[in-house]
């Protein structure tokens, strides 16, 4: 499909208007193709999120009834979120570069097995959030390394680990989230420094300890996204409507999500590698204004 996209998209005369209308710094080039890979990854980055996806599939508007939480479950999610992660961060970091082998990427597998513990979540409900999402998390943290992979990440380094953990911070607006702070590229600014020095503490200790504060600075921070997106997936499920497509339906959607912010993240990563990160901002930006 995105080969297909960049065929057709490779030659348009806006690609190459852009190619001409930015001043190019020294480096290679960015070609028409790559600015095609560019706007397909954005396109992925700024898809609509999962209440949106849900409304799709129902055919009807939800949004006007997921406007508050029931009672405690804040403080489950909250918990249920940073044991989620902090377990795809020991993954990501630990077990991913030994697990991982290039090939195929098996992103109906991961949906599949993400159905199925959505199917357990969805019987038990709310309760049994804090066993469910560690499980889907697992699952879709793999499958973001599998995509991570596929564009040229070493997934020894530590900072690609921590890239894969990146990817649940994304489709996620807080409310205190304006329209220039909850961008891709705003996202990314606002968690780099505790990306870096997550860096740093792992290529230090070799090892990740919880509750280390730099650790748990990072974790905090993409919590802060991730909660709300698993807020709206809990709520899902609660709705009678959605409720009889089961919880399974909604963990693919879930799934889905995160693999296509993923796919994103990498092309904009390997492009940033290959012509520039400041460049690719730059042609981004320009795509935005369009």
């Amino acid at each position: 499909m995105r080969e297909k996209y960049w065929k057709t998209s490779a030659g348009s005369g806006r690609m190459r208007e852009m190619s001409e209308h930015l001043a190019q710094p020294a480096g290679p080039e960015i070609d028409p193709a790559a600015l095609a890979e560019l706007e397909y990854a954005l396109s992925l980055l700024e898809s609509p999120g999962l209440i949106a996806r849900i409304s799709d599939l129902i055919g009807s508007p939800i949004e006007a009834i997921l406007d508050r939480l029931p009672d405690g479950a804040s403080r489950i999610i909250n918990f249920a979120s940073s044991k989620a992660l902090n377990s795809a961060l020991r993954l990501a970091v630990l077990s991913l570069p030994k697990q991982i082998s290039r090939g195929r990427i098996h992103d109906r597998g991961h949906r599949f097995l993400s159905g199925l513990s959505g199917a357990v979540g969805g019987a038990f409900g709310l309760p049994a959030l804090s066993i469910e999402l560690p499980i889907t998390t697992t699952l879709i943290m793999r499958s973001i390394a599998e995509i991570a992979q596929s564009e040229g990440e070493e997934l020894t380094d530590p900072s690609a680990g921590l890239a894969c953990l990146e990817v649940f911070a994304f489709g996620g607006d807080t409310p205190a989230d304006d329209a220039g702070e909850s961008g891709y590229f705003a996202v990314r600014a606002a968690l780099a420094r505790a990306v870096s020095e997550a860096a740093q503490y792992i290529s230090r200790q070799g090892s990740i300890r919880e509750g280390a504060p730099l650790i748990a600075r990072l974790i905090a921070r993409i919590a802060s996204r991730f909660n709300t997106v698993v807020s709206e997936k809990i709520l899902a499920e609660g709705i009678p409507v959605v409720g009889a497509l089961g919880g399974a339906t909604i963990n693919v959607l879930f799934m889905r999500h995160y693999q296509d912010m993923a796919r994103g993240h990498f092309i904009i990563r390997r492009l940033e590698r290959n012509f520039g990160a400041e460049r690719i901002r730059r042609h981004a930006a320009l795509l935005h204004r369009q």
